[in-house]
């Protein structure tokens, strides 16, 4: 264990400062093993630590995902669901559902694959597909409004029988989307579509993962998200929370536009090396890390007194801090 990096303060309350911050999300795990003594509880935990910070604890992940892949307009008080076509690996005894960037499906063959099953979701969830994006499908949840559910992002890499959705209020739902799910999965499994990904050698689209279940007026933000001045990120649920708050956003921080801003990206250690020379230049007072270790929040700050490590032997230059060390 490190030895704790001076001027780091846990569990810090925000408020209004006069400082010159900037606010870096890490992605959490939910922390989760079943072979633990967590083994014995009815169902695993629904959400990641880091979509329950961003979006509160009823998580309407696919509302948010919604709203920034369109410019239509959202209605805050419908319920919407989230579908995504997605292979489902198969092992000896069990099915792994794999990572949407694994799969390499293009825009043309999710447009093919909807108009296959479109006559069966509108069935079951008796009203028409609201917005069809590349990865993602959206619809309004209706009679599947109750159902509990787990994002690709938390249930990737692990054996779907734990993370298939669950009844919650209403008994059957789980039921009846297992049907349809199995319906859909038996029509593309002879359909065009993955007879010429097989041939190309890329996995089969042989499944459909429902999500996100949810509502705009059900957002919870932090305070301190809403009054950044800037939002920088690649995942497209922090683009449509920017949209929501009307924040302006960013795929990737603008170095003259750090002050106020808050992040959450895919490579952190990229990021830092351009917060830390902002603290030496006095661009920015403070970075507060925000991460979950073990599922928990935990906050840090950061200055620019925080970028040396401090030995105990005085004659010996001070060693720069990596990011490697903060994220022990």
């Amino acid at each position: 264990m490190p030895p704790k990096i001076r001027g780091m303060t846990a569990n810090l309350t925000p408020q209004k400062s006069t400082l010159q911050r900037f606010t870096l999300m890490l992605s959490g795990e939910d922390a989760f093993d079943r072979d633990s003594d967590q083994a014995g509880k009815a169902s695993p935990p629904i959400g990641l630590p880091h979509e329950r910070f961003l979006l509160g604890e009823k998580l309407p992940i696919a509302p948010i995902l919604l709203l920034g892949q369109t410019e239509q307009v959202v209605n805050p008080a419908e319920n919407i669901a989230c579908l995504q076509p997605v292979h489902l690996h198969a092992t000896r005894d069990h099915l792994i559902l794999m990572a949407q960037n694994q799969i390499d499906l293009t825009p043309e063959e999710s447009a093919k694959l909807l108009q296959a099953a479109l006559p069966y979701l509108e069935e079951d969830f008796q009203c028409p597909v609201l917005f069809q994006a590349h990865h993602d499908w959206f619809i309004s949840a209706g009679p599947f409004a109750s159902l509990a559910t787990h994002s690709i992002d938390q249930a990737h890499g692990r054996n779907i029988d734990w993370w298939m959705p669950r009844d919650s209020d209403e008994s059957g739902l789980a039921k009846r989307w297992r049907k349809l799910q199995n319906e859909i999965q038996m029509l593309w499994h002879i359909n065009p579509v993955n007879e010429a990904r097989e041939q190309r050698g890329l996995p089969s689209i042989n499944s459909l993962w429902i999500s996100g279940i949810g509502k705009l007026e059900d957002v919870r933000v932090p305070e301190l998200i809403r009054q950044s001045g800037h939002v920088y990120g690649e995942h497209p649920l922090l683009k449509g929370l920017a949209k929501f708050l009307d924040i302006p956003y960013c795929t990737s921080a603008d170095s003259a536009q750090l002050a106020n801003g808050f992040a959450w990206v895919n490579d952190p250690a990229k990021l830092w090396s351009l917060l830390s020379m902002a603290l030496v230049k006095k661009q920015l007072h403070e970075v507060e890390i925000i991460d979950f270790p073990n599922g928990k929040l935990r906050k840090r700050i950061l200055t620019v007194k925080d970028l040396n490590k401090q030995s105990w032997a005085f004659w010996k230059n001070p060693e720069p801090v990596t990011w490697k060390y903060i994220t022990q």
